[in-house]
């Protein structure tokens, strides 16, 4: 193949990935947005709702140690459409079923879906970066939260309208499934071991535990962010569900923002440096948006929240990448299932706090959470990058 067909392959996948980064980030953000639906038509309390939520964290948690297996046998560009359908099959179905049991049994099978996607995702952005030579880490989660505000700003669009909540939500995923299945085809033509079903399971080991903790914790914001930010706007706040749906939509359009930046930041400071920067705002945004109950003050306090943690994930997952002896594929997937663990997990923590107390106190959580990221930043990340 000439020089001008690999960097017009390159090129593609770079494109096709951006695309399945922002599948990702829509339909999680689809399902965030419809939380309250959820509650609503199931009538659940909000311990019930955390135990739901529980579910898709436990889907993950059960795929992660596999993840580095499958990607071990399966080149991204199989595993990543696959899943994107899968996904869209699930989240889509969320508001057919009237019995919890099957609300569980959906969130299940999305948390294992999505947790393989991602780990998927991120091997592939790792091997363009490695192909490309520069960072494009953080971009590529840009288009995450791209998605994100994407798909919450679409149900601040039609809420207003009068459509009905499951019919969003099997529209948004036929179209989000529909474009991941399309860009999975120009993907990059990964060859993989075929032997490769014997490979360990992905277990974080070493430095990849803390890594994997700091994870957890800064995903936590994310999690809160994308469970909580709707019904903690319309619930605590009283707002309408058009301007509740944008607490999503700030958090995500700040942290896309962020993260759009973060290659060009990345090359100029020091990844402690700027770990521990991410932790302190994302900590003085959450303070700002539960100590003044205003909805400005809260849409404020969580764009905060989006620009300061929109670099720890690349920041952690990069560094995963890179330790010596360890598949990035097996690295991301090992400090993945702990990161995931806060992702999935946090929010229902948040919310058998919210149970026993409120919605506000739950959310402290991230506070603490933030300002321990800040303060690990230079133990987890001990040589300069």
């Amino acid at each position: 193949m000439s020089v001008p067909d690999v960097s017009r392959t390159l090129r593609g996948a770079i494109h096709a990935l951006r695309a399945q980064f922002f599948v990702a980030g829509a339909l999680f953000a689809t399902w965030g947005v419809h939380v309250p639906s959820v509650k609503a038509h199931y009538g659940l309390s909000e311990q019930s709702l955390a135990i739901a939520m529980l579910a898709g964290g436990a889907g993950a948690v059960v795929a992660l140690p596999y993840a580095g297996r499958v990607l071990a046998r399966f080149a991204p560009r199989r595993v990543v459409p696959l899943m994107g359908l899968v996904c869209m099959l699930a989240v889509g179905s969320l508001l057919w079923p009237s019995l919890y049991g099957l609300l569980l049994a959906l969130m299940l099978v999305y948390g294992m879906a999505a947790a393989l996607f991602d780990v998927a995702i991120n091997d592939e952005a790792l091997a363009i970066e490695r192909h490309a030579d520069r960072p494009l880490m953080s971009g590529f989660h840009g288009m995450f939260s791209l998605g994100g505000m994407a798909g919450a700003a679409a149900w601040s669009l039609l809420a207003p309208l009068g459509v009905a909540p499951h019919v969003h939500l099997v529209a948004a995923s036929a179209v989000l499934g529909t474009v991941a299945l399309a860009a999975g085809a120009f993907m990059l033509r990964d060859v993989r071991n075929a032997g490769g079903g014997r490979a360990p399971l992905s277990l974080p080991h070493g430095p990849l535990v803390l890594l994997g903790l700091l994870a957890a914790l800064g995903l936590v914001g994310e999690g809160a962010m994308y469970d909580w930010s709707v019904l903690y706007l319309r619930q605590e706040l009283g707002t309408s569900a058009g301007i509740a749906s944008l607490g999503y939509a700030s958090f995500s359009g700040a942290m896309a923002a962020g993260r759009f930046g973060g290659d060009w930041v990345r090359a100029r400071v020091r990844s402690v440096t700027l770990l521990r920067f991410s932790g302190a705002l994302g900590a003085a945004g959450m303070a700002l948006a539960m100590a003044v109950p205003h909805p400005a003050a809260a849409l404020s306090g969580f764009a905060l929240v989006g620009l300061g943690f929109a670099n720890i994930v690349p920041v952690l997952f990069s560094a995963a990448g890179q330790v010596p002896g360890i598949s990035p594929a097996h690295g991301i997937a090992a400090v993945s299932a702990v990161g995931y663990f806060g992702l999935m997990a946090g929010p229902p923590l948040i919310g058998f706090i919210a149970e026993a107390r409120s919605l506000t106190i739950g959310l402290l959580v991230v506070i603490v959470f933030a300002v321990v990221v800040s303060a690990l930043a230079r133990r987890a990340l001990r040589s300069p990058r």
